[in-house]
């Protein structure tokens, strides 16, 4: 199974959001998580994951990983070529590196990474960047420019970024 997260900051909880499916081909997904849960720490610029990775783990409590199983986060495992990490590859650590951990960004990290891929779908001139750890990127990278939909990002992940959006305060733990 592949387990994409997203999580959106709303003033006074976060939304995280993940979307299971199949396979790299799949159209729909085969379960959708959810969670709010209050904002553990203030945004702080090159400590992304200070904020993020708490609420991806809370969520992670409701599903069951299995060996094989696959995770893609909003973001970047790797943010240059001396081995600084960013969200993806702090989910890893925290993972004790059983799982592969596959970061698909929309925006470039301004620092040079020789592992960082160039992913350009449909017609589109604005390229997504894939990270990973535990698993070959090339390999990634072929199956993320083919996955289902015709545009930009890839259907699936559009779909999760909508869903973190989506606003349901009915769910903020206290």
């Amino acid at each position: 199974m592949i387990y994409a997260f997203d999580t959106f900051y709303y003033e006074d909880f976060a939304k995280t959001v993940c979307i299971a499916f199949e396979d790299w081909n799949s159209e729909t997904e085969s379960f959708i998580y959810s969670e709010n849960t209050e904002i553990s720490s203030d945004y702080e610029s090159g400590a992304f994951y200070k904020r993020e990775l708490p609420c991806i783990l809370s969520l992670l409590k409701k599903i069951d990983l299995k060996e094989g199983d696959l995770i893609i986060v909003d973001g970047y495992v790797t943010l240059d070529n001396s081995g600084k990490i960013g969200l993806g590859g702090y989910l890893y650590e925290s993972l004790n590196k059983k799982y592969p951990v596959i970061g698909i960004a929309k925006n470039e990290f301004a620092s040079e990474d020789d592992l960082r891929k160039t992913i350009f779908r449909g017609e589109s001139k604005t390229p997504l960047f894939l990270t990973a750890v535990g698993i070959d990127t090339d390999d990634i990278k072929i199956k993320v420019e083919n996955m289902y939909g015709t545009y930009r990002i890839p259907a699936l992940l559009k779909k999760l970024d909508q869903l973190t959006r989506e606003k349901d305060e009915l769910n903020v733990r206290s």
